[in-house]
């Protein structure tokens, strides 16, 4: 026990060290004060705060960076009341992610057995940090296997599954968010006709439920934690897509948003652009940041 003691006590400034950025590499812009800011401004802002939603470009090696000192800013001032809630696995490898985070199996095992990401290097320091110090990790994304099948068939094909599956999902049937989600939505996927179909939103709105209902059955047994929520920017910007979801599953759940973003004239931003998407609003330098 001393031993492995003294080894985590190694390895922790290279999970920190390895982490650092510099300022000189991304702006912080507050949306509300209309200001820059930096990440303490903002984890100085998470006292009456449940969750925060950092929205990424996933091969933002910059934002990335961010994630860790966000996550570790957040273990400093709620010690033992901070958790990690990602898009990045599954509900049904929560088990294994457990398993890994109390060291029960190896790294390798995690990887393969909760099928982490390609870049799982890039999470790898929050997950060691939460391994670390004891912290709990949500497993939050719907199984690939039922987007899938939504994709394919349509929400109605899920009352198939069996009780068992359904329990890796947020409860059925599915809220599809009509309004400005749908209409962004079908904007990016470059119009109705690009779309053969209302399956493909149907599985985005599984998608950003699930994530929400997990994080929502977190908070319910977890009271006065702080969770910050990794996901792909287009699940949180403008406060629809996963925190709609959320404001439904739980309603009295305080949000702060985070929105990241590589180049989008890093050296002379127009802020007034970005006021809409998201609480804070973070631009990184493409020269540094992309992967």
């Amino acid at each position: 026990m001393k031993s492995l003691l003294i080894l985590l006590l190694i390895a922790l400034p290279s999970i920190v060290l390895g982490q650092d950025v510099s300022p000189a590499h991304y702006k912080i812009y507050s949306t509300a004060e209309q200001k820059m800011v930096a990440i303490n401004d903002i984890i100085d802002q998470t006292g009456k705060i449940d969750v925060l939603f950092f929205g990424e470009e996933h091969n933002d090696s910059t934002a990335h960076s961010l994630e860790f000192a966000l996550f570790k800013g957040l273990t400093e001032k709620y010690p033992a009341h901070a958790a990690l809630s990602l898009e990045m696995f599954q509900t049904d490898c929560q088990l294994v992610l457990d398993e890994y985070l109390h060291d029960l199996i190896r790294e390798k095992n995690l990887l393969t057995d909760a099928r982490a990401w390609p870049n799982y290097k890039d999470y790898r320091p929050l997950i060691e940090l939460a391994k670390l110090q004891h912290l709990l990790v949500v497993a939050a994304n719907a199984p690939s296997r039922y987007t899938n099948m939504v994709t394919r068939n349509g929400l109605g094909s899920l009352q198939q599954l069996s009780t068992q599956a359904k329990g890796y999902l947020a409860p059925l049937p599915i809220d599809t968010a009509a309004g400005a989600y749908y209409n962004k939505f079908v904007k990016i996927m470059g119009g109705h006709e690009a779309m053969a179909g209302m399956q493909i939103y149907q599985s985005q709105n599984l998608w950003d439920a699930t994530m929400a209902w997990s994080i929502a059955q977190f908070l319910k047994t977890h009271n006065g934690f702080k969770v910050l929520q990794l996901n792909g920017g287009f699940h949180s910007e403008e406060k629809l897509g996963a925190v709609a979801q959320l404001k439904k599953y739980a309603p009295k759940a305080k949000v702060i948003t985070i929105a990241s973003y590589s180049g989008e004239n890093f050296d002379n931003p127009d802020w007034a652009k970005f006021k809409t998407l998201a609480d804070y609003v973070i631009l990184t330098d493409t020269k540094s940041g992309k992967e």
